[in-house]
């Protein structure tokens, strides 16, 4: 509990520009390189399911930010998705409690292959400030397999949109390497 306290009263007020991204591009330039991997990676959309296993609910309402209208990421191409079964990336936040560990595997079982796993925030990615404790597991590579990560304590939409354009570059990449072997 102190360590939990301490983080609160030790973290700063920080305020994000919403024009300017941190890899340094506006919403409009991402975005659209972000339609042009998702069209040649996924045939024009990318849908993604959220799953929330734990969490403070801070990562939650930053990807549900990104359908606002400033964001508007349907228009790039991305969709969030009900149904595990209609996924290409599952997007987890939280530090997995104990109550929900069987559900992020069947949420991940049920997923079609190829699967994409992205740990969203610092929770998702090492249990954050919830690490160690009796009622979490850590961080979702505890249970699941974890392909990327988008670290922050939330991080932004803009961060988000960032690193979402630098997996799909990855994702392109490999994709290219493993058709010329």
């Amino acid at each position: 509990m102190f360590k939990f306290y301490s983080k609160i009263f030790s973290t700063g007020r920080m305020v994000i520009h919403p024009n300017s991204l941190s890899c340094g591009e506006g919403v409009e330039v991402v975005g659209k390189k972000i339609d042009q991997k998702i069209i040649k990676l996924f045939q024009g959309s990318l849908a993604i399911r959220a799953v929330d296993t734990g969490s403070d609910n801070s990562c939650e309402q930053e990807l549900t930010a990104l359908s606002n209208p400033y964001y508007d990421v349907e228009r790039f191409g991305i969709h969030f998705v009900a149904s595990p079964r209609h996924a290409d990336m599952l997007m987890v936040t939280g530090a997995v409690s104990r109550n929900m560990r069987e559900a992020l595997v069947k949420t991940y079982e049920a997923t079609p292959e190829p699967k994409i796993v992205v740990a969203v925030g610092d929770d998702a990615m090492d249990g954050g400030i919830f690490r160690g404790s009796y009622g979490v597991l850590d961080g979702v590579d505890k249970v699941i397999p974890v392909d990327f990560a988008i670290p922050g304590d939330p991080p932004s939409p803009t961060t988000i949109l960032c690193h979402l354009l630098k997996i799909l570059e990855v994702i392109d990449m490999k994709k290219r390497n493993s058709e010329r072997s």
